[in-house]
């Protein structure tokens, strides 16, 4: 599912659970292309990633009652980048990649320093708006390339059926 923070206005700084949201999505690739520069940062762990399962739940209609969907493989962890009074960074990533964990909190530490929430900004949340953009034009196009058009197929199969009674 899409929200609003997929659509990134100009002008606007990103606010801290939009880009969270952003860097649970966020590819490993990305992530490692991003913080390259900041791999030799030896994070503080207040919480070693760890994974578990959370329970999912649907509504029948999207308005009913709550029921239990199934099961959600969850990597999460928390870290401090540098001294003692730096930021916390938190991540919550679908999943078992314990890495992807680790550079989205390392992200999320780093967003929320003044100094590098720009560059950062411009490096990491940007590339990950514009492939989320991109994965959902494709799923889109899949999903255009299977529907159906009811009223050409019953102006076919009508035009068919005077043929042959002719």
């Amino acid at each position: 599912m899409f929200h609003a923070f997929d659509n990134h206005r100009p002008n606007r700084s990103t606010p801290r659970p939009e880009w969270m949201a952003l860097l649970s999505r966020a590819p490993l690739p990305l992530l490692e292309q991003a913080l390259s520069q900041q791999a030799a940062l030896a994070p503080q762990w207040l919480r070693k990633p760890e994974t578990g399962l959370y329970m999912v739940q649907g509504r029948a209609g999207g308005t009913g009652e709550r029921f239990n969907l199934g099961e959600l493989t969850v990597t999460r962890c928390a870290l401090r980048v540098g001294d003692e009074g730096s930021a916390v960074g938190v991540a919550y990533v679908m999943g078992r990649n314990h890495r992807q964990a680790q550079l989205a909190a390392m992200a999320d530490a780093l967003l929320q320093d003044p100094a590098q929430h720009e560059a950062l900004d411009a490096a990491l949340l940007h590339p990950v708006r514009q492939h989320l953009h991109l994965q959902r034009a494709q799923r889109a196009a899949r999903a255009q390339s299977t529907q159906v058009n009811f009223f050409t197929v019953a102006r076919e199969s009508g035009s068919a059926d005077e043929g042959d009674e002719a």
